[in-house]
C-alpha cells in the first residue's frame, strides 16, 4: 500500500525559504507571484493492511512537527497510482 504525506507550514509561521524562492523568482522575472510557502511530500511503502491510526502515529510522532507544522494523509490506491 503507498501513502503519501504531505507536510506544510502552519498558517502564520514565517517560511524563510518560500520567502527565498520568492525573491529568486522576482529575480529570474517571473511576475504576479505573490507568496511561496515550501512544505515536503514523503511517500511510504507499507504493508497492507497497516490502519490509518498507526499512518497518523508516524505522522504525530516523527514526519510532521505538530508545533509549526500541519499534514494530510494521502492513500494511493492500485501499484499504477504513483
Amino acid at each position: 500500500m503507498k501513502v503519501r504525506i504531505h507536510v506544510s507550514l502552519k498558517p502564520g509561521v514565517l517560511d524563510p525559504q518560500g520567502r527565498a524562492v520568492h525573491h529568486a523568482l522576482e529575480g529570474l522575472g517571473f511576475a504576479g507571484v505573490e507568496d511561496v510557502r515550501v512544505g515536503r511530500l514523503i511517500e511510504l511503502d507499507l504493508a497492507d493492511g497497516t490502519s490509518e491510526e498507526s499512518i497518523d502515529a508516524m505522522c504525530r510522532q516523527l514526519l510532521a512537527n505538530m508545533v509549526i507544522e500541519d499534514y494530510r494523509i494521502e492513500m494511493l490506491e492500485g501499484a499504477g497510482a504513483a
